[in-house]
């Protein structure tokens, strides 16, 4: 029974990591897959606008992960922002396949930059964080960060 307890307890912090990533990617396949997905949301928003936030929402969730599995800070930024690109060239790419769909560089690009977006605003969000840390009473900066 222990050695399942730690099995358990091995594999609990990857998912916990892992899982909105992923669930967020079958999300964004799923849309790809739809010819006119949200059409009320995409009436009324920039096209570019709405690819930046997806993809900087996914570019956000895997820098968190991979700084959750240790990776230091230009290791997870790089990587993520390198997968997030990939898979928003892919995503075009399956678009060529769904009725009423189109790849488009131009949408690949929004991608890209959505990914530098989301990356800087996880920087930011990690570094108030950080910051605020220090100033609580009875913390020491190692157990902050």
């Amino acid at each position: 029974m222990t050695r399942r307890l730690v099995k358990l307890s091995g594999w609990w912090p990857h998912l916990h990591l892992w899982l909105p990533p992923l669930a967020y990617m079958v999300l964004v396949f799923h849309l790809s897959s739809q010819s006119n997905p949200l059409p009320v949301l995409t009436e009324h928003v920039w096209d570019k606008a709405l690819h930046c936030s997806e993809y900087g929402g996914l570019a956000f969730l895997l820098c968190r992960a991979l700084r959750g599995e240790g990776l230091g800070w230009p290791a997870a930024l790089s990587l993520a922002f390198t997968a997030t690109s990939v898979y928003g060239a892919t995503d075009e790419w399956h678009q060529l396949y769904t009725p009423g769909r189109s790849a488009d560089v131009q949408d690949w690009m929004a991608d890209t930059v959505g990914a530098a977006i989301g990356l800087g605003s996880y920087v930011a969000i990690a570094r108030m964080g950080s910051m605020l840390a220090r100033l609580r009473p009875g913390k020491s900066r190692s157990a902050a960060e």
